[in-house]
């Protein structure tokens, strides 16, 4: 049997077709199968060291260090904020990024905290036992020092190679332009949750495009919740915030901040303001008050209202700056012309009040251009009541008045014209030569440049472009939002407010050479119990624009409670004067007219004559 097997097993035949059951040919198999897994694991292989080292070098690289370092990795830069100089066409920052540190401790891999907190109590100015305390914390894996250090703080750290001490690069924001207005720049704080944040002005009307955005790390995580570096990790790059130009000139900026707190302290007043626009596009040129505040240093603020930019924040009664608006209205309505004549008796008595001229004088006959010039308020009221209630609340919408401008800016007043819907006579005429009403600057200023520019009101801008990190660039273009008056009445009003400069109380305004058109104001100012208004305080304005047939710019200035003077042509009128020859030689505009040579000195007095005695 055995033998017989034995040559069965020696003669077995292999069928074709049938599977090779023999050990060799599993051998075989086996061998093969692993070769072709091989040929195709190994370009996968690869091809995944060539992802870790080339294309996520940098994510593998930042998951391998520390914590602080990745999270500062994944914050973008914040946009800056740019003006323009007219001068040399270049930009310059208002705000900026500087390098900065965070400065952090590991409680838990100190081994003598008292000693870390004395070497680090000089450096960072914070008291010992409050270093002590918070590098006693056991366990504690991470401990903040110090936010915003210098690179100085640092080096000195660093020289000290104190264990446990670790540091963050970041950025914090910088303020290069001193005395050009914080409250149009606004600042960067601490928001409820401690994360940075742009609040007022530019800073926080575009934090959001000025922010960026973060990046982002996904990673897997074993049962311990230890990343895996080997796993599926992706980082999401951030996207840098965007550059922001402002339409504000630097030097016409400077030129403004500076004299607004020369004349504050000179009139011993509470506050003033300026702003300059294009009548044509809308463009702020400048827009600046003072007191103001140093963005970098706003935590030193104690009222927190100063924050808030009164240019379109704070509203007021603006007084007879507001008489143009009532003459325009009667001009374009047909009611009145410039030669229109009326009696003034020196009063006007309505709904059981008496308003007089602020002279407290009877001028006679008087022509509305007079009006002007000498600014009596029975000439203003005669015109509203040519118009009638309703359609004068119509001119006073028209211009733009009570309703926000849409400028780029928060917060934002809408200043308040409610009074025209009342029952009554009163609040009409009141509100026709700039009482009982209220509007902001930006308001004002905006509706002058619809006086100078052919009756066409333009929305108020700042924002002249926006630099996004990609290299495109989005421009602002000048916005027409209504037409209030038609271009002849812009002509005529324009000639009436010219006389105020040449004949009225707006002479100190003047400019020798040239055209100005504009209105003095010095409004009163309601007592906060709503009875009646302050006996000794005033707000002076004088508002208006040149060259008056072709306005290059309009101005409003207010000086809001002088002490030393009690009329806006001895405090806003010489401020507007100084700043419109300014602008006009800056802006290099031809003159308009011959100057006026001065007057000829007196010829010094004869020596004998005068003193009997040769010299």
């Amino acid at each position: 049997m055995p033998r017989f097997f034995s040559q069965q097993v020696g003669r077995q035949r292999v069928v074709k077709g049938l599977p090779d059951l023999s050990a060799s040919g599993m051998i075989n198999k086996r061998v093969r199968v692993l070769s072709i897994l091989l040929i195709l694991l190994v370009p996968a292989l690869v091809v995944r060291l060539a992802q870790l080292q080339i294309f996520e070098h940098s994510t593998y690289e930042a998951l391998a260090s520390d914590q602080h370092d990745l999270e500062a990795k994944l914050l973008p830069s914040r946009g800056r904020i740019f003006v323009r100089d007219r001068a040399d066409g270049k930009l310059y920052p208002l705000a900026s990024n500087r390098e900065a540190w965070t400065i952090y401790a590991v409680p838990k891999n100190i081994e003598d905290p008292i000693a870390v907190a004395h070497e680090l109590a000089g450096i960072v100015n914070i008291p010992d036992v409050d270093l002590i305390t918070r590098l006693t914390k056991e366990g504690d894996p991470y401990e903040l020092v110090l936010k915003d250090a210098s690179t100085e703080i640092v080096d000195q750290i660093k020289e000290k190679d104190l264990e446990g001490i670790g540091f963050v690069r970041t950025s914090a924001r910088l303020y290069p332009e001193k005395d050009v207005s914080g409250q149009l720049i606004g600042f960067v704080g601490e928001d409820e949750s401690g994360n940075m944040a742009g609040k007022y002005g530019i800073e926080g009307g575009f934090n959001e495009l000025l922010a960026g955005v973060a990046g982002s790390l996904v990673a897997e995580k074993d049962a311990s919740g230890r990343r895996l570096i080997i796993g599926d990790s992706q980082i999401q790059n951030a996207v840098d915030g965007a550059d922001i130009v402002l339409t504000i000139d630097r030097t016409i900026q400077y030129e403004a901040c500076t004299k607004i707190k020369a004349a504050v302290e000179q009139h011993n007043a509470d506050n003033g303001s300026i702003v300059i626009i294009e009548p044509k596009t809308g463009a702020i040129l400048a827009m600046c008050s003072y007191p103001d505040f140093d963005p970098a240093e706003y935590g030193k603020v104690q009222d927190i209202s100063i924050l808030n930019n009164p240019i379109v924040f704070t509203a007021y009664e603006p007084g007879s700056v507001f008489k143009p608006f009532t003459l325009a209205a009667g001009i374009d309505a047909k009611k009145i012309d410039p030669s229109t004549t009326y009696e003034d008796k020196g009063f006007e008595e309505i709904d059981d009040y008496t308003i007089r001229n602020s002279d407290g004088k009877a001028h006679g006959i008087q022509t509305m251009t007079q009006v002007l010039d000498e600014s009596l308020n029975t000439g203003t009221i005669f015109v509203q009541r040519q118009l009638g209630k309703a359609l004068f609340e119509e001119y006073v919408q028209a211009f733009g008045f009570g309703k926000k401008t849409g400028i780029e800016l928060s917060p934002q007043g809408a200043g308040n014209v409610s009074s025209l819907a009342k029952k009554g006579s009163i609040f009409a005429a009141t509100a026709s030569y700039g009482q009982g009403l209220t509007v902001t600057p930006i308001q004002l200023v905006a509706g002058y440049g619809a006086l100078a520019n052919s009756g066409k009101l333009m929305r108020p801008y700042v924002v002249a472009e926006i630099l996004y990190p990609d290299g495109s660039v989005e421009k602002t273009k000048p916005q027409e939002v209504g037409q209030p008056i038609e271009a002849r009445t812009s002509r005529l009003i324009s000639g009436m407010l010219v006389s105020v400069v040449e004949n009225g109380h707006g002479k100190r305004a003047g400019v020798p050479g040239y055209w100005v058109a504009g209105k003095t104001g010095t409004a009163q100012v309601p007592r906060k119990d709503g009875r009646g208004y302050e006996e000794d305080d005033t707000i002076g304005s004088f508002a208006g624009y040149a060259p008056s047939e072709d306005a290059k710019f309009a101005m409003l200035v207010k000086i809001d409670h002088p002490r030393d003077v009690q009329w806006a042509e001895s405090s806003a009128a010489p401020l507007f004067g100084v700043m419109a020859n300014f602008l006009l030689n800056y802006l290099e505009v031809p003159t308009e007219r011959q100057v006026k040579a001065a007057p000829a000195p007196p010829p010094p007095p004869d020596p004998v004559a005068s003193t009997g005695t040769a010299i």
